[in-house]
């Protein structure tokens, strides 16, 4: 969705930086600044600082930077989009319609009235199970605390299955759109009527609370067990988890992911709120994509059953490629997360994770099952297939580690492991020849030192403009040889010209995420070591010939010989770059 940036940089301006974040963070104002403790990693001291002059945060301790929107962001998990509406929704804006055309208005008008139908289903479900002993029962017998069924708001949905069906209808809903909602069926015959009767309602909630779906385990011994809603306008099983609007709020490293309901609400109720499950289906990439958002790092509490075990396998190339890390956490003897709890207790619990099983290893583990160790004919079968699973890891360093991890549990020499994986990728066509030019890492370190000496420079302009006033003459826009860079130049040059230079309102050109979040970087680029004039005088300096430097490498390497027009703008910047040792740039105090 495209925004005005009248609309944008309304919204911005309209929230105070420093009222916003100090409703997430404690601020203590120091000067012009505020300090706390960094949301983004953990810390003792802070080193959050929050600037309401310039309207941005800086951690000195992470690097995380930027304005109120890119904040919202980083602590929310939000899109730009998503953001920006919570933003305008605190300071009373009206956004503009996200699409005028009747057809999409009208399934963004369904999805308000399904998400409105699912609200009050859960009310309805969660006044019946106060209604209904059984129900209340049933909770108590597996130990749920009535705290936790209020937090989660679990229901039940009565015998006669066309009593939501009517509560709802007069509540003035039609047919067409009850029946979308997913929680109805109907025939001629008998009409509409719930599809989740007689049973323990979990409602499913989005990361923002809002209820998508339900979950209902049938009370006695009718099948299946566990119902899930359908797939309907708001609801996408694959791409959804349940527990997800607690997890996301616990802001720990890890996930636990469990395969129950009632595994996730144990663990929550047990001081485990970073618990989550899939819903009724192996996992999926679109849920570990999901998960990517929040975390890094998975630990697997599947139940230990056969079962359990083969979903966890299934689980752990999805998360790999989802670029997770994944860890077993070992059940047995007991049968699921919920079991151990109430029988071993949390400390042991905590155990558990701490000795918690690499995913990789996990699967040596099981794969060794099938195979006689004793046998010498089967142990090589054995190490062969470990081979091939090795193979697959594409990063050197990865594979190597792994190999050593291997060759280290199984008691076999490093370089024999070694040598059976570099035949078995051959053989397999995974090997590929690779020609590394003697320069290459010289070659990457000097890329990496021009695109740090860019952003140095943007950062130096941004804060301060007596250094902008000496550079301006010599260091024109497209001198940045990375596009973004030069995009950011080209604005913060503008802005200098109408004489309001502002870092916080140039990002709100930047509304892809990706761009977004790197624009912020460019404006904190760390250089506050340097303490005394002479020092940050030549770091800037260094900074520019080198930009200068690869700009003219650049234009040199795609100048037609025709063009003379272009021939003298490079001699004009080859002349200048000669000149640049003698210049004096002005450090404004701050």
């Amino acid at each position: 969705m495209f925004y005005p940036e009248e609309i944008i940089e309304e919204v911005r301006s309209r929230n105070d930086i420093v009222d916003v974040i100090s409703s997430y963070v404690k601020l203590q104002k120091k000067g012009s600044t505020h300090f706390g403790l960094c949301p983004f990693h953990n810390e003792k001291t802070p080193s959050f600082s929050v600037s309401q002059g310039k309207q941005m945060y800086y951690c000195f301790g992470c690097g995380a930077g930027g304005n109120v929107l890119t904040f919202i962001m980083e602590y929310e998990n939000y899109s730009f989009p998503e953001a920006l509406k919570v933003l305008a929704d605190r300071a009373g804006i009206d956004l503009p319609e996200e699409n005028n055309s009747k057809e999409e208005k009208k399934k963004s008008d369904e999805r308000l009235v399904l998400k409105e139908i699912n609200k009050l289903a859960a009310q309805f479900f969660y006044t019946a199970l106060r209604k209904n002993n059984r129900g209340l029962e049933y909770l108590e017998n597996r130990e749920i605390q009535n705290d936790t069924i209020v937090e989660f708001g679990l229901g039940y949905s009565p015998k006669d299955s066309r009593e939501l069906y009517r509560y709802l209808k007069s509540k003035g809903y039609s047919d067409e759109i009850l029946l979308k909602s997913g929680l109805f069926s109907g025939d001629e015959k008998n009409g509409a009527y719930c599809k989740f009767w007689n049973r323990i309602m979990f409602p499913i909630m989005d990361g923002n609370n809002r209820v998508i779906g339900f979950g209902g385990r049938v009370m006695g011994s009718g099948e299946p067990k566990y119902l899930n809603s359908p797939e309907t306008p708001i609801f996408d099983k694959s791409r959804n988890l349940y527990g997800l609007n607690f997890a996301r709020k616990a802001r720990a490293p890890y996930f636990l992911l469990c395969e129950g309901y009632l595994d996730v609400i144990s663990l929550h109720q047990n001081g485990f709120p970073m618990a989550v499950a899939s819903l009724g289906t192996a996992f999926t990439s679109g849920q570990a994509s999901l998960i990517r958002r929040y975390v890094q790092e998975i630990y697997l509490t599947y139940d230990s059953d056969e079962a359990g075990t083969k979903a966890a396998l299934r689980a752990l190339p999805i998360l790999k490629e989802a670029g997770i890390s994944a860890k077993i956490i070992r059940m047995e003897p007991y049968k699921d997360p919920d079991e151990l709890l109430k029988k071993a207790g949390r400390e042991e619990f905590e155990k558990r994770i701490k000795e918690a099983r690499n995913g990789f290893l996990f699967s040596l583990e099981v794969l060794e099952r099938d195979y006689d160790l004793n046998s010498p004919e089967e142990k090589t079968m054995f190490f062969k297939e470990v081979a091939t699973r090795l193979s697959k890891f594409e990063e050197d360093i990865e594979r190597n580690n792994y190999i050593e991890a291997v060759a280290r549990s199984y008691h076999v020499a490093y370089e024999d492991l070694k040598k059976l994986v570099a035949k078995t990728a051959i053989s397999l066509g995974q090997a590929k020849p690779v020609n590394r030019p003697k320069n290459l890492d010289k070659g990457a370190k000097k890329e990496e030192g021009i695109i740090t000496a860019q952003k140095l420079l943007l950062t130096w302009i941004a804060e301060n403009e007596g250094v902008f006033r000496s550079l301006k003459e010599y260091l024109k826009e497209e001198n940045f040889t990375t596009p973004l860079y030069r995009e950011v130049a080209r604005k913060l040059y503008e802005q200098y010209e109408t004489g309001e230079p502002n870092p916080a309102k140039l990002m709100n050109f930047f509304t892809d995420e990706a761009e977004h979040k790197e624009v912020a970087s460019l404006f904190h680029t760390k250089i506050r070591e340097l303490s005394t004039s002479t020092e940050q005088e030549k770091a800037i300096r260094d900074s520019l010939i080198k930009v200068k430097n690869a700009s003219i490498e650049k234009n040199t390497k795609e100048l037609d010989p025709t063009d003379m027009e272009g021939l003298q703008r490079l001699m004009k910047d080859k002349k200048e770059l000669q000149e640049l040792q003698k210049i004096k740039i002005q450090i404004q105090a701050e």
